[in-house]
C-alpha cells in the first residue's frame, strides 16, 4: 500500500502496519462498536458488500476513503466477503478504551478464510466443510483434510504411481473448499486449476520452510503431547507428516489459537472404501442432480431422514463412501434392520434425536472461543436428551448398537455444570450481564441486588433527609457529570444542615452530596460495570471447563451421528418397501425387481417397471443391451450401480430381493458433453473416460457403459465398442461384471463368440407408426433402434418422417450384404488367431485369409458412406474398388507390405487405441498416402 506512514497519525499508523502484516487480508479494524476499512480494503468492501464509503481525516493532504459495519453484526458481512474469495482478518482493540491513556493496543486474533469461517451461508448443516493440504514426496502424495467447524482431521496417502486421475477422484469425495499445495504441486501441475474449476477452491502455496520435516515432527508431537508419530500413526508415512503439519500450521497461524478440538488424526487407507471416481458420482447422482446440482433428485435425498445435522452428514459420507469389506457392511445391516423391525424404538430414537442440535460444531465454536451463551444452552438441551437415548438402546441386540450402548456417554456432568450456572433465555451479547443464574456466586447475587434496589434505597435516603432537615422540596437527582446528588432551592438554604457537602451552585438551587449517598452512588454506578465483567469472566470459565471435555463431546457426537444415519436407513427402508440385501464375497450379482431409488420416488412405485440383472465372472460376465432411446436402458443400468452401491454403504435396496458379491469399484461411462474449456470434444471426453475404466477396473468392478463409440462415425465407434467389450471379457486383461448398452445391432452377435456375454434387450410394442416403450429388459436382442417412431413420438413434421421411411426403405433395398458376415467372418478370423498364438504358430495364410475376407470384391466397403439423409450407412455398396485396393489384391508390393505389418502385430497384447492407430496407417496406404515403409510394432 503507497502510502507514507511517516505523515499519517498514530491510529492509521497503527493500521498501516498491520496490514503489511497481512497484504493479502481484508483488515477489520475495531474502532470502538465498529469495525472499519481503510484505504483500498475500504474501496473493495463498499464495492463488494454495496456499503457506503466514506473518508477520515489521517494526516494526509486527502481523507482516506473508509466504510464500516457494526462489530455485533460483523459475522454476516465476513462471511459474505469469504464467500466471495476474499481473506479476511479480524483486528481488535487488545485493551479496555477506558483505562487505557493514548493510542489502544490492537492486533489480529483472527484470519477468516473459506477453509476456517465458522458461520454464514458457506456452512450447510448436512455438508462438511473441508480445508486440505497436499504435499508430494518421491513416492506418494500427502492429503490432509480438516473442517474446523466439526473438529473431524483426516489424512491418507497417495501413490505416485496412481497419478492424478486417482488423487482428483479423493478429493472429489470431500470437495474441499480451501486448498494448501506444496510448490512442486502448486507450479509443476494443472491441479490448481482443477481444484479452481472444479470445487471453487481458495488455492494457496505452501511455503517452503514450513516443509522442514523435523519441523513438522516436532509442531504434531507437542500438538498432541506425544513423544512419538506412532501415537497418531504416521511413523511410516513421511508424506502424511507433511500434510498433516503444513495444515495445522496454517490452521495456527490464521486461528490464533491452540486448536484443542482437534485432538485426533484419523488415518484412512484410500483402498478402505468402494472407489468410485468423479465421473461415477456424477453420473449416478449421488449427492446432486447432474444438470441443475441440486440435492433434490439425488440419493442422498432419497436416504435422508435424519434428525440431525451431524448425522445429514455423516449419512454423505457413507454415500460417497460405501463400504468394501463383508463383515463390515453386514453390521450395518444388521442394524438397520433391528431399527427397521422395531417400530416402536426407532420411533423413541427419532424422537430424542429431533432434541439434539449440532453438537459438533457447537463443540466447535467452544473452542475457538467464539460461542455464546445460547450455544452453551442449545449443548445443554442436547445433553439433556443423552440419557433416555442410552436407555432406547438397552434391548438392542445387532453388534453395532450394543457397541453403542456399552460405549454410552450421557455427560451428566456437563449438562449439570451448565444447567446450574446460565440462564435458560440468555441475551446474545456476552458483555451486558444477564448471563448467570442466580445463585450461583454469591457476589453476582449481591450485585444484582444492589442494581435491584438501588432505587429504594436512594427514595428511603430523600425521605428521611427530607424529614430531618425539614426541606420539604428536597429532591435527589442524577447526571452523568456529577452523579446522584440532593437539590435544595435557595429559600430552603438556611435548613441545609453541616453534613450535607455542596457540589454546585445554580441561580435558583443549590447542589449536595452526602457521604451515604456517595456511598450509595458507588454502589449503584460500580455494581453494573461490575456485575457485566464478572459475568462474562464467569461464562468464560464455564466455557473454558466445558473445552476440556472436548474429546467426549467429540466422541459422543459421532456416537448421535452413526446412530441417526443407520436410523435414516431404516426410515428409507421401511417408507420405500426396501428389501435387505444378501452380502457376500461372491462373483455374483442377481437382483431380482430391482428398481431407481430416485426416479421411482418421482413417478411413484406401482408405476415403475421393475427389472431383474443378473452378472457373475463366468457365464454372464457382460449384458450387452439393445433397444431404443427413451426406452429405459440408462435407467436400468443406474439402478443396478446404485443398489450395489446402497448395499454396500449399508441400506436396504429398491428390489424384491438382492444377493451382491462385494464389488471394490463401479466405473460409469453415460454420458458426455464437450468440454470447451480445455478444447475436448464430446468424443474425447468419453475416450478418456473409458480409458481410465480401463486401466483401473478390476475383476471385482462393476463397469455401467452406455452407448460407447456413438461420439465418431459409425465404423469407428463399432470398431472402438467392439474392441472394448473383447478387452473386459478377456480374464488375462480385465473379466469385470459389466452392463453394456448399444445401439450397435452388429455387437450382438459377440453373443456367438464370447461365452460370457449375454444378449438382453428392451420390450417394445409396436403399433403401426406408434411404438410404446414396455420399460421391460429381457433376453434376446432387437434388430433396429426405432428410431423414426422416437421421432415421432418427439413430434417431428409429418414430411420429414415420410421422408425418412423413404431414405430407409431406398438405403435397406439397395443393401446386397449384411454386415453381420463381415462381423462373423472377423470375429472367426480372431478366434483362429488366438488359437495359432497359443500355439506359437502365426503362418502368413491366416493373415492373409483374414485380411481377404474384409476386402472382397464383393460390393461393399467398410469404409465411411453417406447417405443423401446424412446419416453414416454401414450397408452402403462400394461404387468402385479403389487402385490401390485393387494392386493389394492382385499381389503387389504394397500387398506384402500390409501383410507383413499384421504378421508383426500382437494383437492381443494391443490397447483398442493401438489398433485403430494400426488400421488408420493401413487405410492410408491402400489410399496411397502412408509411408511405403514396413513398420515393426509390439
Amino acid at each position: 500500500m503507497s502510502v507514507n506512514k511517516l505523515n499519517v497519525t498514530p491510529m492509521m499508523r497503527q493500521y498501516l502496519d498491520i496490514k503489511d502484516e497481512n497484504p493479502d487480508c481484508v483488515i477489520f479494524f475495531r474502532m470502538g462498536d465498529f469495525y472499519e476499512m481503510f484505504f483500498e480494503d475500504a474501496v473493495t468492501v463498499s464495492r463488494e458488500l454495496e456499503i457506503t464509503l466514506t473518508g477520515r481525516d489521517c494526516g494526509l493532504s486527502e481523507r482516506a476513503p473508509m466504510c464500516g459495519v457494526p462489530f455485533h453484526a460483523a459475522d454476516n458481512y465476513v462471511a459474505r466477503l469469504v464467500e466471495k474469495g476474499f481473506k479476511v482478518a479480524i483486528c481488535e482493540q487488545l485493551e479496555d478504551p477506558s483505562t487505557t491513556k493514548g493510542l489502544v493496543k490492537r492486533g489480529v486474533v483472527r484470519i477468516v478464510t473459506p477453509g476456517t469461517i465458522l458461520e454464514g451461508s458457506t456452512i450447510q448443516e448436512g455438508k462438511n466443510n473441508y480445508i486440505t493440504s497436499l504435499v508430494r514426496t518421491e513416492d506418494h502424495y500427502g492429503l490432509s483434510l480438516c473442517d474446523v467447524t466439526t473438529g473431524e482431521w483426516l489424512v491418507t496417502e497417495v501413490s505416485i504411481d496412481q497419478g492424478d486421475h486417482k488423487l482428483m477422484d479423493e478429493l472429489a469425495k470431500f470437495a474441499p473448499v480451501e486448498c494448501l499445495l506444496d510448490h512442486r504441486v502448486y507450479t509443476d501441475t494443472k491441479l490448481p486449476t482443477h481444484l479452481k474449476d472444479r470445487f471453487n477452491a481458495l488455492v494457496e502455496e505452501i511455503p517452503d520452510h514450513v516443509l522442514d520435516y523435523d519441523l513438522c515432527e516436532k509442531l504434531l508431537l507437542n500438538h498432541f503431547h506425544i513423544l512419538g508419530l506412532d501415537g497418531i500413526g504416521l511413523s511410516n508415512h513421511p508424506a502424511c507428516v507433511l500434510a498433516c503439519s503444513s495444515l495445522l500450521n496454517y490452521l495456527k497461524e490464521t486461528q490464533k489459537n491452540e486448536l484443542s478440538h482437534l485432538g485426533q488424526i484419523t488415518f484412512y487407507n484410500v483402498n478402505e472404501f468402494m472407489l468410485l471416481d468423479s465421473a461415477t458420482r456424477r453420473n449416478l447422482e449421488l449427492t446432486e442432480t447432474l444438470r441443475e446440482k441440486k440435492r433434490k433428485g439425488s440419493l442422498l435425498h432419497v436416504l435422508d431422514h435424519t434428525q440431525t445435522a451431524m448425522g445429514a452428514r455423516y449419512l454423505r459420507k457413507c454415500v460417497e463412501q460405501p463400504l468394501i469389506h463383508q463383515e463390515a457392511i453386514n453390521a450395518r445391516l444388521s442394524a438397520t434392520e433391528e431399527l427397521k423391525e422395531s417400530l416402536f424404538l426407532r420411533d423413541d430414537i427419532k424422537a430424542s434425536l429431533s432434541a439434539i442440535y449440532d453438537m459438533e460444531r457447537l463443540v466447535g465454536r467452544i473452542a475457538y472461543g467464539t460461542c455464546n451463551a445460547k450455544d452453551l444452552i442449545a449443548l445443554k438441551e442436547s445433553l439433556r436428551v443423552l440419557p433416555e437415548l442410552h436407555g432406547h438402546l438397552e434391548t438392542t441386540t445387532s453388534h453395532a448398537l450394543r457397541a453403542m450402548y456399552n460405549s454410552f456417554d450421557d455427560l451428566s456432568d456437563l449438562f449439570e455444570r451448565i444447567d446450574v450456572s446460565i440462564i435458560d433465555e440468555p441475551p446474545i451479547s456476552l458483555r451486558e450481564g444477564g448471563l448467570i443464574k442466580g445463585g450461583y456466586n454469591q457476589e453476582i447475587d449481591e450485585l444484582r441486588d444492589v442494581k435491584t434496589h438501588g432505587t429504594n434505597w436512594l427514595r428511603d435516603v430523600e425521605t428521611k433527609e427530607k424529614e430531618q432537615t425539614g426541606i420539604k422540596n428536597l429532591k435527589i437527582k442524577y447526571n452523568k457529570v456529577f452523579g446522584y446528588f440532593l437539590e435544595v432551592t435557595q429559600s430552603y438554604n438556611h435548613l441545609v444542615p453541616d453534613y450535607f457537602i455542596r457540589k454546585q451552585t445554580l441561580s435558583n438551587c443549590e447542589r449536595y452530596i452526602t457521604e451515604e449517598l456517595k456511598t450509595i452512588e458507588e454502589k449503584i454506578l460500580g455494581a453494573d460495570e461490575k456485575l457485566q465483567a464478572l459475568e462474562y469472566k464467569l461464562f468464560t470459565e464455564i466455557r473454558d471447563f466445558i473445552a476440556e471435555h472436548m474429546d467426549r463431546l467429540l466422541r459422543m457426537s459421532r456416537l448421535v451421528a452413526e446412530l441417526d444415519m443407520l436410523t435414516s436407513l431404516a426410515i428409507a427402508a421401511e417408507v420405500n418397501g426396501y428389501v435387505k440385501p444378501l452380502i457376500d464375497e461372491s462373483d455374483t450379482l442377481n437382483i431380482v425387481g430391482g428398481r431407481h431409488p430416485v426416479v421411482e420416488k418421482i413417478i411413484g412405485q406401482h408405476q415403475f417397471i421393475a427389472n431383474d440383472v443378473y452378472l457373475n465372472e463366468t457365464d454372464h460376465q457382460i449384458n450387452l443391451i439393445t433397444g431404443p432411446n427413451m426406452a429405459g436402458k440408462s435407467t436400468f443400468m443406474r439402478q443396478t450401480a446404485l443398489i450395489v452401491l446402497m448395499a454396500q454403504m449399508g441400506s436396504f435396496v429398491p428390489a424384491e430381493s438382492a444377493h451382491i458379491g462385494v464389488v471394490d469399484r463401479i466405473f460409469t461411462r453415460v454420458g458426455a458433453s464437450d468440454d470447451l474449456a480445455s478444447g475436448q470434444s464430446t468424443f474425447m471426453v468419453e475416450m478418456m473416460e473409458v480409458s481410465n475404466i480401463l486401466h483401473h477396473a478390476t475383476k471385482k468392478s462393476l463397469l455401467i457403459l452406455d452407448e460407447i463409440g456413438r461420439g465418431t462415425s459409425t465404423i469407428d465407434g463399432l470398431s472402438i465398442a467392439w474392441a472394448i467389450i473383447e478387452h473386459i471379457a478377456n480374464h488375462n486383461k480385465l473379466g469385470a461384471k459389466t452392463l453394456f448398452a448399444t445401439h450397435y445391432h452388429e455387437l450382438t452377435e459377440l453373443e456367438k463368440t464370447i461365452p460370457s456375454l449375454r444378449n438382453y434387450c428392451v420390450q417394445v410394442k409396436e403399433m403401426g407408426e406408434t411404438i410404446i416403450f414396455l420399460h421391460k429388459i429381457v433376453p434376446g436382442s432387437v434388430d433396429h433402434s426405432y428410431g423414426i417412431q422416437v421421432a415421432h413420438l418427439a413430434g417431428l413434421p409429418k414430411e420429414v418422417l415420410d421422408r425418412a421411411h423413404a431414405i430407409m426403405a431406398e438405403i435397406e433395398g439397395e443393401s446386397s450384404r449384411d454386415l453381420r458376415a463381415v462381423v462373423e467372418t472377423s470375429s472367426k478370423a480372431v478366434e483362429e488367431h488366438k488359437l495359432q498364438t497359443e500355439q506359437n504358430t502365426v503362418p502368413a495364410s491366416a493373415h492373409v485369409e483374414a485380411s481377404q475376407a474384409s476386402l472382397t470384391a464383393e460390393p461393399i466397403s467398410l469404409a465411411q458412406t453417406v447417405s443423401p439423409s446424412g446419416q453414416v450407412s454401414l450397408l452402403e455398396p462400394a461404387q468402385a474398388t479403389p487402385p490401390a485396393q485393387m494392386s493389394l489384391l492382385g499381389g503387389s508390393d504394397l500387398h506384402v507390405e500390409i501383410i507383413d505389418a499384421l504378421e508383426d502385430a500382437d494383437l492381443m497384447n494391443m490397447t483398442p487405441f493401438e489398433a485403430m492407430q494400426l488400421l488408420f496407417e493401413l487405410k492410408n496406404q491402400l489410399n496411397g498416402k502412408g509411408s511405403k515403409k514396413k513398420k515393426s510394432r509390439r
